[in-house]
């Protein structure tokens, strides 16, 4: 039995958790987020929801745990949000918002200009001797980490001198240069 799908998730004060039609819709502070549950069973019981799959087939073992960690990250979206931070390694790599209009000179012959979400906040931060930091939140753990992986994709650390977008305490494999 799926370990993951067999725990039950706990459903914290001011969030409401609402299941018809194999549907599942949560709100909380923060927004609302939904999804559609096909072939497992969702109940709400003492504050609280619990998975249950009809059989051991392999298809609904997956689909056991994949729907319990959905639910769980929309109840923690809702009640707390979710934070990614991207620090710009290099120089003259600067970041700059005007709401939610992200512009980016990452060393190309222009400036790359990127607008986000309106459920994805974002913030720089520009400190005379770090490199910037660019901080995005919101309530949705896939769409803030998909806005995180475009930003990084457009210049990715390279492995010599670390140059490029990356998360603030990702660890980069370094390779040794030309021995001279």
């Amino acid at each position: 039995m799926s370990r993951i799908g067999k725990n039950p998730v706990s459903i914290p004060a001011g969030v409401t958790v609402d299941i018809k039609d194999g549907q599942v819709t949560v709100k909380g502070k923060l927004g609302e987020l939904t999804q559609q549950v096909d072939s497992i069973t969702v109940k709400q019981e003492e504050g609280r929801i619990v998975l249950e799959r009809p059989s051991d087939s392999k298809d609904h073992r997956a689909k056991h745990g994949l729907y319990r960690a959905l639910i769980n990250n929309m109840i923690e979206g809702v009640s707390k949000g979710f934070t990614k931070e991207l620090q710009l390694v290099g120089v003259g790599y600067r970041a700059s918002n005007q709401g939610q209009r992200l512009e980016l000179a990452l060393g190309f012959s222009h400036n790359i200009v990127m607008n986000l979400a309106p459920e994805v906040k974002v913030e720089t931060i520009s400190e005379k001797g770090k490199d910037p930091i660019i901080k995005l939140t919101s309530h949705d753990k896939q769409l803030v980490g998909q806005v995180a992986a475009k930003i990084r994709g457009f210049r990715k650390p390279e492995p010599y001198k670390g140059k490029g977008v990356k998360f603030v305490g990702e660890v980069l494999r370094r390779k040794a240069g030309k021995s001279a």
